[in-house]
């Protein structure tokens, strides 16, 4: 039975009085059977179950992904023989596979005919989606010892599969720095669409991205607001891919790009608004109260800052900053999600002011904060 919240209601003691009531299984016999209560008792139970049972799912959806089902699937149904020899897989062994993804949503089975659901179909169509799910091999492996991961024991895998955290000097890789720029770039489409969704930048003669990468966001907010002066700083490893990118967009007055590191390299000026996409989480608080110093250093009196990525729900917790991002920032070793609350005591705290929070499209994907300078 769900109790959490009443658990925060009642004193300590008799909090603990409850609990020990619904854990008991007598309690859970009868609650099971009793009218008013079992369909709560189920709905609880399936609920827990699917805590229990998520790494197997989690297991399905990347087995499906990398044996490139959903992409077999785009063009319409195929027998289930067929397509565990397109996959390799033994027949009896792809019939588990593809039943699995049937439980999960993503495909559906009919008369030993194999597609997909619109939700599997999604799985080629979210721009990095495929990618993270690929990569989470990693974060499998880093949180193989759940207990000393949380303790900090681990020496984890992911913060190497981001070498950029580190610093400019780390990210003089080409390899390391393609292999970092290609997910995000992936991912940064839905990032960049639903922040200008949330914001306007009517007004705004120039727009200077903070740690762009490629120019996802650029080169977006250039096609959404035709004619806006931007530029880009950003590592100079970079640099290359960010140019074929804005080259390849067409954009009617193609960016300005500044290599240098935030960390060690003053800010350019001359924009007028500011932002920071999926930055701030990759840092620690020093890092991030510098950096934010830094902006408001750079924009001129009544410029703006706009803030976007993923956010944790502060005292109100969900699950994609809670129980997603901020493990893999603490995978990460370098930087921590934070919620809207906290950053906003950052902003506050680097002299910003008007702070206000569109509500966001997709908070799964990103969240948004804007601030101005006034002094």
């Amino acid at each position: 039975m769900a109790d959490i919240g009443l658990s925060g209601l009642l004193p300590a003691r008799r909090a603990g009085w409850l609990n020990r009531l619904v854990a008991s299984p007598g309690f859970q016999t009868w609650a099971a059977r009793f009218p008013l209560t079992r369909r709560i008792v189920r709905r609880e139970g399936e609920a827990l179950f699917d805590l229990v049972a998520g790494f197997c799912h989690a297991q399905v959806l990347l087995a499906l992904v990398e044996l490139r089902v959903p992409e077999l699937l785009m063009d319409g149904d195929l027998p289930l023989a067929a397509l565990a020899g397109r996959i390799a897989v033994p027949p009896d062994r792809a019939a588990v596979l593809v039943k699995a993804g049937v439980a999960l949503g993503l495909l559906r089975l009919r008369r030993g005919q194999v597609g997909l659901t619109r939700r599997g179909a999604t799985l080629t169509g979210v721009p990095g989606l495929a990618g993270m799910i690929r990569h989470h091999r990693v974060l499998y492996r880093d949180l193989e010892n759940p207990v000393a991961f949380f303790r900090g024991e681990v020496e984890t895998e992911l913060a190497g599969f981001w070498p950029y955290v580190l610093g400019a000097g780390a990210a003089t890789d080409p390899q390391a720095a393609a292999t970092y720029s290609a997910l995000m770039a992936d991912s940064q489409a839905l990032v960049a669409q639903d922040t200008l969704d949330a914001v306007s930048l009517r007004g705004v003669r120039r727009l200077m991205d903070v740690g762009g990468g490629t120019g996802a966001f650029l080169a977006a907010a250039g096609a959404r607001w035709p004619g806006l002066a931007m530029t880009l700083f950003d590592l100079p490893a970079v640099a290359p891919a960010a140019r074929a990118r804005f080259d390849a967009a067409g954009l009617s007055i193609p960016p300005d790009i500044v290599p240098g590191s935030f960390r060690d390299d003053p800010l350019p000026t001359g924009a007028d608004a500011i932002s920071l996409v999926r930055v701030l989480y990759d840092h620690a608080d020093p890092t991030v109260a510098a950096l934010l110093r830094a902006v408001h250093l750079a924009l001129p009196p009544g410029g703006r800052l706009i803030v976007s990525e993923p956010m944790t729900g502060g005292e109100h917790p969900e699950k994609a900053g809670d129980a997603y991002f901020a493990l893999y920032c603490m995978a990460m070793r370098t930087g921590r999600a934070r919620s809207a609350a906290e950053i906003t005591a950052h902003l506050r705290a680097a002299g910003f002011s008007q702070i206000r929070a569109p509500r966001p499209r997709r908070p799964f994907v990103t969240s948004v904060l804007e601030a101005v300078k006034f002094a």
